[in-house]
């Protein structure tokens, strides 16, 4: 069933223009209020919010939604997606809500649900809640109206459990440490996790201001960490993006180091440390052909899902993974935690390299990247992929590429654009395939 509101990870959208409106999130704190109501005793939510300036007009109409039809809330404030996962199961809470629209600008933002087991709302569970959104949800009698408090200790709660997943032999005494927390929601609990752990701590994207969240900084702008760990002489720098839920490394040469060498490093570690579990890791169509080819060498497998860290999750948790994640630096480690979780990845990173004795970026850069090309083709309407013609030359190229290579061609799920991707040995080849493609798609959507 094609959903309404939600899309591949919750409601997002510019703010003040609908679904984005204040209207729209008191109507989801009341319906989504009304389909977790299950039991005598009080209800509970807990809404996190990242640092967007619209935070607080949907924190305040969530509030007024939950609250209409009987639950408690509880305000924690500016905090990463996953640290808001993670209150909401040690609380006992019914529901968690996160305002954030993660990477990114300002003017948009999002609500991201989470159950009360810290993970997200599956598709049957959204699709009920779209179904209350648009009906008629019963308030409770004035008597019954939920109450709302902030708790002020929050984040030294996550951080606390953030600290905990750190190896407890290790410190990171004599270890500088660039973190880049994008103006984001970790700009307070990141760097004082680094610090407590011992890290020599330089500090970026650390003064958010309402419009400044992912503006050339976070793991979607590293360039600036990349400066600033060559300039301060660092071992590293970390990067997240606006809701922390994403990581991206620099190593001590200003060199980034995406997603699918971090995935590396720690499955590679856990599997030595005899952690690892189902034999591998789970990554999207999108992770590159040599991290499949890297892994098999050390006789670890990769299981590869659509586009979308929910895929990813489901995944893991239908066959037995606790490492999966894609090249972007959406990076879950089950063991800890629900979802992504950018610093707690972050620390098994720094762990590996400190236990190593060795440089970031000897022990990062595992595997030489095969040369890959994305290209978008936009089309006016239609299905071009179901054109014989763009049929024949996809299959040709799938032929040409067989034993070197590897083509991924999906449509956009927020756009309409068709998205070519081709990897191989030989980069004229990559190109000339993608190109023939690309060419393919716009005479058939012509």
């Amino acid at each position: 069933m094609a959903r309404k509101y939600f899309g591949t990870d919750g409601i997002r959208g510019a703010t003040n223009v609908s679904p984005m409106t204040a209207e729209m999130a008191m109507k989801v704190g009341m319906a989504a209020g009304a389909y977790f109501l299950r039991g005598d005793h009080r209800h509970r939510v807990v809404i996190g919010k990242d640092t967007r300036l619209s935070g607080y007009m949907l924190e305040s109409a969530l509030v007024a939604g939950f609250t209409s039809v009987g639950m408690d809330v509880v305000m924690v404030g500016p905090m990463p997606t996953p640290a808001v996962a993670m209150l909401t199961h040690s609380m006992r809470a019914d529901i968690g809500v996160m305002i954030s629209a993660s990477h990114n600008a300002y003017a948009d933002n999002g609500i991201k649900l989470f159950g009360p087991d810290g993970y997200k709302l599956s598709d049957e569970a959204e699709e009920a809640i779209e179904a209350l959104i648009d009906g008629d949800i019963p308030l409770v009698p004035s008597s019954q109206i939920g109450r709302a408090r902030r708790i002020d200790d929050a984040q030294g709660r996550y951080i606390h459990f953030a600290k905990s997943t750190f190896p407890e032999n290790l410190r990171l005494d004599g270890m500088r440490v660039v973190i880049d927390c994008a103006n984001g929601a970790a700009y307070k609990v990141a760097p004082s996790a680094l610090w407590e752990l011992g890290a020599d701590v330089v500090a970026i994207g650390v003064t958010p201001n309402g419009t400044n969240i992912n503006d050339g900084v976070g793991s979607t702008a590293p360039q600036t960490l990349a400066e600033t760990v060559v300039a301060s002489g660092a071992d590293i720098g970390i990067a997240l993006d606006g809701d922390a839920d994403r990581l991206i490394v620099v190593d001590e040469t200003g060199t980034i180091v995406d997603g699918d060498q971090l995935m590396a490093t720690i499955a590679a570690s856990w599997a030595r440390q005899g952690r690892l579990a189902g034999g591998g890791l789970v990554a999207t169509v999108m992770s590159n052909l040599g991290l499949e080819r890297h892994l098999a060498a050390q006789g670890l497998g990769l299981v590869r899902t659509k586009v979308g860290d929910r895929h990813v999750l489901e995944k893991m948790r239908s066959s037995g993974y606790n490492v999966g994640g894609e090249q972007s630096g959406h990076i879950i480690l089950s063991d800890y935690a629900t979802t992504g979780d950018g610093l707690v990845a972050a620390l098994q990173i720094l762990a590996e390299v400190k236990r190593s004795g060795a440089l970031a970026s000897e022990v990062l850069h595992r595997f030489e990247p095969l040369p890959q090309l994305l290209k978008n083709v936009r089309f006016a309407g239609g299905k071009p992929l179901d054109d014989d013609a763009v049929k024949a030359v996809i299959a040709q190229a799938e032929a040409e590429l067989a034993g070197n290579g590897r083509l991924v061609i999906r449509p956009s799920g927020t756009e309409p654009v068709i998205r070519v991707m081709a990897e191989g040995d030989d980069p004229a080849q990559v190109e000339r395939v993608v190109n023939r493609i690309c060419d393919a798609v716009r005479k058939a959507a012509a």
